[in-house]
């Protein structure tokens, strides 16, 4: 059995708390049924669909200085922008799939996908989602790593911690996914998609939640996932043998947001039933117009 050389997410109270976290969110989520990859019978991990075993591409948290990384967050927060606490509440609020699934059927109006096809897109996308939620979560709770603010005890975050482990990120991992299986299927607009990805992993260290490994590791670990769903959509053709998708490459004339940072469903952040410290930032104006935030390239 691998010894910890890191603190445990289980044992150690939130900064704010008095007791180690009771209710953790989902801690099963990591066995649920998935569609482009597969489970091993063992619960040990995962294989492709045609059984070829799948070495997850990211770091073994054991060889990771924590500390070091809890500094990084400390410095983001210290010298925090009212841009990055925008941005850390756009993609922040709600699961990830708020702020993706809007880009995508922006894509799908935008560029006049068929019915039948806009219908297979958002299947393989949000199929794709749910396959790199149920990875990251099997690691979330196979490793259990600590939260920021359990390491510092006077950590104040810009968002409310998640009642789940650290390592990876879910956010992270899963805007690594949605970049690649969204491009898959509009090339055109690979560049923009990518920045999406990466802002939003970003965001999670600007909230204050997450180090700046579980970002840069979970986009990784996304990519790979997508990667699998991408090959596993190639094989697919239709009665008369041809591919069945039709990557469109021909870029339309398409406005994609954000900006500006306001969301497509109402629904304001709210932090008044965080039980973990929680800095005040009810003064922040909010970011709706293009700006280029800060983004310090020590962090992804």
């Amino acid at each position: 059995m691998t010894v910890q050389h890191y603190l445990n997410w289980s044992e150690v109270a939130y900064a704010g708390e008095r007791h180690p976290p009771r209710n953790g969110v989902t801690p099963h989520a990591g066995s649920w049924e998935t569609h482009y990859i597969k489970h091993k019978q063992d619960g040990t991990g995962f294989q492709s669909l045609s059984g070829r075993p799948i070495h997850l591409e990211i770091q073994d948290p054991n060889t990771i200085d924590w500390e070091k990384q809890l500094k990084l967050v400390q410095q983001s927060l210290q010298h925090i922008t009212e841009d990055q606490i925008t941005i850390a509440k756009f993609w922040g609020t709600g699961p990830p799939t708020k702020q993706w699934t809007p880009i995508l059927n922006t894509l799908i109006d935008g560029y006049k996908v068929d019915a039948p096809r806009a219908g297979r897109i958002l299947a393989a996308f949000h199929a794709g989602i749910n396959d790199a939620f149920v990875v990251a979560f099997h690691l979330k709770y196979k490793w259990k790593v600590a939260r920021p603010n359990q390491l510092d005890h006077t950590l104040e975050t810009i968002l409310c911690t998640p009642r789940h482990p650290s390592y990876p990120s879910g956010h992270a991992t899963v805007s690594g996914a949605a970049e690649v299986i969204i491009s898959y299927f509009f090339p055109a607009e690979r560049r923009r998609i990518r920045k999406f990805a990466e802002e939003n992993a970003l965001s999670r260290l600007y909230a204050g939640v997450h180090y700046p490994i579980d970002n840069s590791e979970g986009l990784k670990l996304g990519r790979q996932i997508g990667r699998l769903v991408v090959e596993e959509l190639k094989k697919e053709y239709d009665s008369n043998g041809h591919r069945i998708d039709k990557p469109y490459r021909i870029k339309e004339n398409v406005t994609l947001a954000p900006p500006p940072y306001e969301q497509v469903r109402s629904g304001i952040y709210s932090g008044s039933d965080c039980e973990s410290l929680l800095r005040d930032t009810s003064s922040t104006k909010p970011l709706l117009q293009n700006v280029d935030a800060p983004k310090p390239t020590i962090y992804l």
